[in-house]
């Protein structure tokens, strides 16, 4: 094996780099989960991760994949036979409605291209069509992982109101929490999903649901079978700073820790990092001759830009030959993307030289790859770094 020296970039959409501080956090020693000083630490906890996810509601934490989350999201809002509408904006997105599927809902699946997210019209049309308010809820990924693409979700929330229609609102903020704005009681979301991985600069273990009153009120009535993701019982134990099960506990210390830095550089400044390196990329595909996967710049992403490359070139030895040559990590085609598509993941902990750095890799592996490149596109990145 070859040695290497210095860091690995890690550049991928998720799992992001865990930041030095977050690592000695989470190497204390583990206390008694049952006792009066992790009460405490839940307390605080559930109480500072509010803002993440704009809202001043209950926010659940499993110890599990954001996939648990999404099990959670449904069954504990949803009965057998219950209709639920998708949108297919990518491979996560396809993954949630199978996970419907399997549960026993009844998904209608809006078909997609992966290079758009879900449409504020075609839901409109979809619930105004629905006159005996069949459909229950309507799952949405924010910002879909294996494309790049973001949803309008405030826009999604409007269809909803103007249509006057019932249904439930879920949505996926796995790769999009502590990187995106983010408003899950100003945009009347019902269910937010989420994973630690991401955004929060953890390893994953870590996932969540963000409750509205209407989702609790769903809870009550839903006959989907559920235990372990149960809210009920987790509330009701959080209330005293426990929980019905043995948690993860130091990630939990890391979770105290990313969220104090969140909160020390502050949610605005957060985001608009995150856009501006967005900006920064796209620039650089752009200027290099390439396509960015998606197609409205609208829901350009702000954590992750997908580029696709022109036919008769492999996005995956592209891939190979930067891992081997400069030690870094970049995403996959994921699905029907698989070969044409190289993620770039700028999001969690991040600056303008580890970007600067990531996109100098990337071009110099393109041109290796033997991809036709401009090799100016570094420099329009680097034009945008500059500008403060």
């Amino acid at each position: 094996m070859t040695s290497r020296t210095g860091r690995h970039f890690l550049q991928i959409p998720g799992p992001t780099n865990t930041p030095d501080q977050v690592l000695r956090a989470m190497s204390a020693p583990t206390i008694d989960h049952r006792g009066p000083e992790f009460a405490a630490l839940t307390v605080r906890l559930l109480d500072i991760v509010k803002p993440v996810f704009g809202t001043s509601g209950p926010v659940v934490i499993y110890p599990a994949s954001g996939t648990g989350a999404w099990e959670a999201a449904l069954v504990n809002t949803l009965s057998p036979g219950d209709r639920v509408l998708c949108f297919e904006t990518g491979h996560f997105a396809t993954l949630w409605q199978e996970m419907a599927t399997s549960l026993g809902l009844k998904v209608d699946f809006v078909p997609g291209d992966w290079r758009h997210g879900a449409d504020p019209e075609e839901l409109a049309r979809r619930l105004t069509a629905d006159t005996k308010n069949a459909i229950k809820a309507v799952c949405v990924v924010h910002n879909e992982t294996s494309t790049g693409v973001t949803s309008r979700i405030a826009d999604l929330r409007a269809a909803l109101d103007a249509a006057g229609h019932p249904a439930l609102l879920l949505v996926d903020t796995i790769s999009s929490l502590g990187s995106l704005d983010y408003r899950h009681d100003e945009w009347g979301v019902d269910v937010t999903v989420a994973g630690s991985q991401k955004g929060l600069m953890l390893p994953p273990g870590l996932s969540f649901n963000a409750v509205s009153e209407k989702a609790l009120a769903a809870a009550k009535t839903a006959r989907l079978k559920r235990s372990f993701w149960n809210w009920e019982p987790i509330i009701e134990a959080n209330r005293r700073g426990f929980f019905p099960y043995t948690p993860a506990t130091n990630l939990l210390y890391g979770l105290s820790e990313a969220l104090g830095m969140l909160d020390a550089e502050g949610l605005p400044q957060v985001y608009a990092r995150h856009a501006r390196h967005a900006a920064a990329t796209r620039a650089a595909v752009h200027g290099w001759g390439l396509e960015v996967l998606c197609a409205d710049e609208r829901e350009y992403s702000g954590s992750l830009t997908a580029v696709l490359l022109p036919d008769g070139h492999d996005a995956d030895k592209v891939r190979r030959i930067i891992l081997e040559r400069f030690d870094m990590s970049l995403g996959a085609g994921l699905g029907r993307l698989a070969g044409k598509i190289f993620r770039i993941g700028h999001l969690g902990h991040f600056n303008d030289l580890t970007l600067a750095g990531t996109l100098a890799g990337v071009q110099m592996g393109l041109e290796l790859s033997g991809v036709p490149v401009d090799p100016a596109g570094l420099g329009k990145a680097l034009d945008v770094l500059r500008t403060p």
